[in-house]
């Protein structure tokens, strides 16, 4: 009876040692693949910690967070402070890598394309439907274009990617501020719309003449060439790990709201369709989960910033990083 009841102990000790927590968070497709890496990696390193991601787009993670659905939130365009005032508790803005919308397109034999952020507007506006209309031969004299309609491949969900995408096009193009304007959510005149990264990616793949606004780890992961974007230094930048860093060169103090755009910004090398993505986190001591969530972030913000490259990601600024480590405690 004594061996059996030392057994049961045992066997009860075992089991409260390894009890699973499980945290559930939803939200943007635009940080989908590192984040699903660094979860993997996490789960190793606490094996008692499982967290369940839902990439359903920044537009469901923020609705999700409202609702008390799940322990965190993720977005690429930041809260707007009507959104702020619907939730239980306040929410914290915590930027977790900096990544890049490009425009990913479909046409074979056809490399290095480049355009200027008004005709990139006009081509999703349907103003442009040619891949040879000469606004786009005039940026390109030294590639031929094909007489070849074009497809524009857009979000179908409420969308941090779309968000990011609109506010770029809003700062270069009158026209598309003050027709379309930016936000997860538009009225758009022209295009097919699918859901998620992954379905504007599998749109564009399969259909020649296609041109749609992903972000860089979809493009590379899928083998779909980029275009240049002219930047404010009249540069024609195709997005990398280096442009979307110097695009977060100029933001100097980190201690205010991060809730900041660095879409077009200045400076030479800047790829300027650029975002922060953030992890929103609820403030509140009635949900102990969070705990372990604040501590995933703390491994985030420091080891995890180190497999950011690899996955065409860039890392958040040192200086913001002690940032937010600071205001996690």
């Amino acid at each position: 009876m004594l061996r059996a009841l030392i057994s049961l102990l045992f066997i009860c000790l075992s089991f409260s040692s390894f009890s699973i927590t499980k945290i559930n968070g939803a939200g943007a497709s635009f940080p989908y693949p590192i984040y699903s890496k660094w979860f993997s990696v996490y789960k190793k390193i606490k094996p008692n910690v499982q967290i369940n991601y839902q990439a359903i787009g920044s537009g469901g993670g923020i609705r999700q967070l409202i609702k008390q659905t799940v322990d965190f939130g993720a977005s690429d365009a930041p809260m707007k402070d009507k959104d702020m005032k619907k939730t239980a508790w306040p929410v914290m803005h915590v930027p977790t890598v900096l990544g890049a919308v490009t425009a990913a397109y479909n046409l074979p034999g056809v490399n290095n394309i480049q355009l200027d952020g008004k005709t990139l507007a006009d081509i999703f506006q349907g103003k442009i439907t040619k891949w040879n209309d000469p606004a786009i031969v005039g940026l390109n004299s030294r590639i031929k274009l094909p007489a070849k309609s074009i497809l524009v491949v857009r979000r179908a969900d409420g969308s941090g990617t779309t968000a990011v995408f609109s506010d770029y096009l809003s700062k270069v193009s009158p026209s598309w501020k003050k027709d379309i304007g930016a936000g997860k959510t538009l009225r758009w005149p022209t295009g097919i719309g699918a859901k998620g990264n992954d379905g504007v990616t599998g749109v564009v793949k399969q259909t020649e003449g296609s041109i749609g606004y992903i972000e860089l780890a979809y493009a590379y992961k899928n083998k779909l060439p980029t275009i240049a974007i002219k930047n404010l230094a009249n540069e024609f930048i195709t997005p990398s790990i280096e442009g979307i860093s110097k695009s977060a060169a100029a933001i100097k103090d980190f201690s205010g709201d991060l809730r900041v755009s660095i879409t077009n910004a200045a400076g030479a090398g800047v790829y300027p369709i650029s975002s922060f993505t953030y992890i929103l986190l609820p403030l509140t001591d009635k949900n102990p989960k969070l705990k372990d969530v604040k501590e995933f972030l703390r491994w985030a913000l420091t080891k995890g910033q180190d497999m950011t490259k690899e996955l065409h990601y860039a890392p958040l600024p040192q200086a913001l990083a002690k940032v937010l480590l600071t205001k996690l405690k």
